[in-house]
């Protein structure tokens, strides 16, 4: 589906969006928070929350740094958090994310059939959207001001852990 002129970063059907809207800060603020904890840990600033009828049922930050890990990006982490589900809650769910998801994140929404990405901002770093938007995944985009000076910032403080988190 088009963007929404109402809403021209979205790929979120409008009567969706809107109903997503009275939700989307506490969820968001929650995936925030993640990212401070994760900064504050000395890691990399990307929070994110999988929240299923309301609810946060799992939450996570990157861990790379922290853990020594190759894939604990701030989305795996949240589903990893979450733990084994039945394939119908993942399909129930809407995954908060305050940066545009990665390949290998994209590829876990896609695997595990979440339906809705709330992405906090995509100016730092533009993921996979268009690969999400194409296998039907709808996106909505708020280029949230705190989620954008969290990345520019740790990009700028220390570009070569952000480049070896993005694979370059």
């Amino acid at each position: 589906m088009p963007p929404s002129p109402a809403r021209s970063n979205s790929w979120l059907a409008p009567e969706r969006a809107d109903a997503l809207n009275l939700h989307m800060d506490p969820f968001l603020a929650a995936a925030i928070a993640e990212a401070e904890a994760g900064l504050a840990e000395g890691g990399i600033p990307i929070g994110s929350v999988l929240v299923h009828q309301g609810q946060i049922i799992g939450r996570g930050h990157n861990r790379r740094v922290q853990r020594g890990s190759a894939i604990l990006h701030g989305e795996m982490d949240a589903l990893e958090n979450a733990g084994r589900q039945p394939a119908h809650m993942y399909r129930e769910s809407v995954l908060y994310t305050t940066l545009s998801p990665c390949a290998m994140c994209s590829g876990a929404i896609l695997l595990y059939g979440i339906p809705c990405v709330i992405i906090g901002e995509n100016q730092t770093f533009l993921g996979e959207e268009a690969l999400l938007h194409s296998r039907g995944v709808e996106l909505e985009i708020l280029q949230d001001a705190r989620c954008i000076e969290l990345m520019r910032e740790f990009i700028r403080t220390r570009p070569a852990l952000w480049n070896e988190d993005i694979g370059e």
